[in-house]
């Protein structure tokens, strides 16, 4: 049987143009500082990210800039910059990434490597030896047009029809789970993804106007993620059925 609409308060449905290719984004948001850093900017690495996208030839943005409307209003039109670091003797080792709205790798740099032992010196050099393999492959915008995340409202129940007054306290009862192990959260441009301790993606949140809700993508699954009693619970449609899990994420 079909979940009465009065019970679908609101559905959320997160369509991605399906890309693999750099041609298809105009945009890249760079973040104010990368995972390994230990403050905003260190090493101008993110400053130097976005200069050297704008030599490519992207439109790119640090992301506390003001973005254009066709960006803030549709985040998936755009590229996430990223640099992770891989810990060496000696040597300091740094790879460009390029992910999309879910997170999905569409460009990854060669390994970049330096061996100056200023720390400056050293990852300056680290990236561009890294950008060297971006520099090199061929990207032309070409105009791609992306679906934009989208908010659907749950058809209206007909006026003349009184809703009962137990229909509104029915998504309540349906069965949690529990937790089955801790997820930690590392902060996108539009949110967060929650990685398991393998370490393997689990889940995409998107920020919404809301405090602790999320819009919340699993592959071509949708749903909400939010607090509730101090707890986090992720609640999604299968089969036209509520499922509620409760979340042990730690950001």
């Amino acid at each position: 049987m079909k979940a009465p609409a009065l019970l679908i308060l609101v559905l959320f449905t997160v369509t991605v143009h399906a890309q693999t290719n750099i041609n298809n984004y105009k945009y890249v948001i760079v973040p104010e500082k990368f995972s390994f850093s230990k403050s905003e900017n260190q090493y101008g690495l993110n400053s130097l990210v976005r200069d050297l996208l704008e030599e490519k030839g992207f439109t790119a943005f640090m992301s506390n800039a003001q973005l254009p409307q066709e960006v803030a209003a549709n985040k998936c039109s755009s590229l996430m910059a990223d640099v992770v670091e891989k810990k060496g003797i000696f040597v300091t080792n740094l790879t460009i990434l390029l992910k999309d709205c879910q997170g999905n790798i569409i460009f990854k740099s060669k390994e970049g490597k330096s061996r100056e032992k200023e720390f400056q010196a050293a990852y300056d050099g680290a990236l561009r030896d890294a950008y060297t393999s971006l520099k090199a492959a061929p990207y032309q915008y070409d105009g791609t047009t992306f679906t934009q995340t989208q908010v659907q409202p749950a058809t209206a129940v007909p006026a003349s029809i009184a809703p009962a007054p137990v229909a509104a306290a029915v998504p309540a009862s349906a069965a949690i789970t529990d937790a089955t192990g801790t997820l930690y959260a590392q902060a996108t441009p539009n949110g967060f993804q929650l990685i398991d301790t393998t370490p393997k993606k689990v889940l995409t949140l998107f920020k919404t106007s809301l405090p602790d809700y999320f819009i919340a993508a699993n592959g071509p699954v949708a749903g909400v993620v939010f607090k509730k009693n101090e707890e986090w619970l992720y609640e999604y449609y299968k089969d036209d059925k509520l499922v509620s899990q409760k979340l042990q994420i730690k950001f």
